[in-house]
């Protein structure tokens, strides 16, 4: 009585090195690219939330019969806001309002935001 061995297919080291391999090149070139997309998406966020509270410093000026000199704070121009609240900045940074002349500026580490940068 003969026992037949059969050849169990399957795959070689060499090709899953190789796969391996390619999927490491596709990692290698996608993760710059998000997070070059989230840091872009971050900016614009902020952008828009700095033309909300001008637009609500402007609002909280012209119901209050302020001058343009006039200085505002944050709590006063977020009673113009959608919710009353604060937006907060998306890459972490702080909102700093000063007077009805200046624009509303975002402080994030590295780079500065304002209302007169348009969103790429």
């Amino acid at each position: 009585m003969k026992i037949q061995i059969s050849k169990q297919a399957g795959f070689t080291l060499v090709e899953i090195m190789i796969v391996v391999m390619i999927i490491g090149l596709l990692a290698a070139v996608a993760v710059p690219n998000v997070i070059k997309s989230r840091e872009i998406a971050q900016r614009n966020v902020c952008i828009a939330n700095l033309q909300n509270i001008e637009g609500a410093m402007q609002l909280w000026a012209v119901e209050n019969r302020k001058p343009s000199s006039a200085s505002v704070t944050l709590e006063e121009a977020a009673e113009y806001l959608k919710g009353k609240m604060v937006p907060l900045c998306p890459a972490g940074g702080t909102y700093v309002v000063k007077s009805l002349k200046e624009p509303p500026t975002c402080s994030v580490e590295g780079h500065s935001h304002s209302t007169e940068q348009a969103p790429k």
